[in-house]
């Protein structure tokens, strides 16, 4: 069985084919996978908010979509990946504090995937699969050896379980 490498809440990683990466507790933040194919190597981003100037006097780069995806893009192209050959895979971004008011202001899970899909845009990277909104937490594991991406719901009518 093959090493499972936890990725935190504000947090990126990088792994290999031999191991799998897992975030978990994705509400109205987003697990953002990055892989290259066909090596493998991996990284894998639990970002919490879309722009890290709204927030000046927050110093964790990887708690913002904008700081942390370069950052991670950046660990990735010092592995030797070919930047023509990465892909991605997204999940989260629940509508978890405004389920019933109609400002999107509130809507954090949606700002995220706006930020998100602007930055691989920038990075010319294609999204290849995603699963977002909702108003329900998520836990990931991606794969690179399958390319992936598991998915588990815990819902009020059960726990949902898939693969994208």
């Amino acid at each position: 069985m093959s090493e499972v490498i936890r990725v935190g809440m504000a947090d990126y990683k990088i792994c290999d084919m031999s191991q799998k990466i897992s975030t978990l507790g994705l509400g109205s933040c987003l697990g953002v996978v990055i892989y290259e194919r066909p090596t493998g190597i991996t990284g894998m981003a639990h970002v919490m908010l879309p722009d890290s100037k709204r927030i000046s006097s927050e110093n964790n780069r990887k708690k913002f979509v904008d700081t942390c995806l370069q950052d991670m893009y950046e660990d990735l192209l010092e592995r030797d990946v070919r930047p023509d050959r990465l892909v991605a895979k997204i999940a989260g971004g629940a509508k978890m504090f405004s389920r019933k008011m109609s400002n999107e202001f509130l809507n954090i899970g949606a700002q995220n995937y706006l930020a998100v899909c602007k930055k691989l845009a920038l990075f010319n990277i294609p999204v290849v699969a995603e699963d977002i909104g909702g108003a329900c937490s998520r836990t990931i594991v991606f794969d690179p050896a399958t390319e992936e991406l598991s998915i588990r719901v815990v819902q009020s009518e059960g726990i949902q379980e898939y693969i994208i």
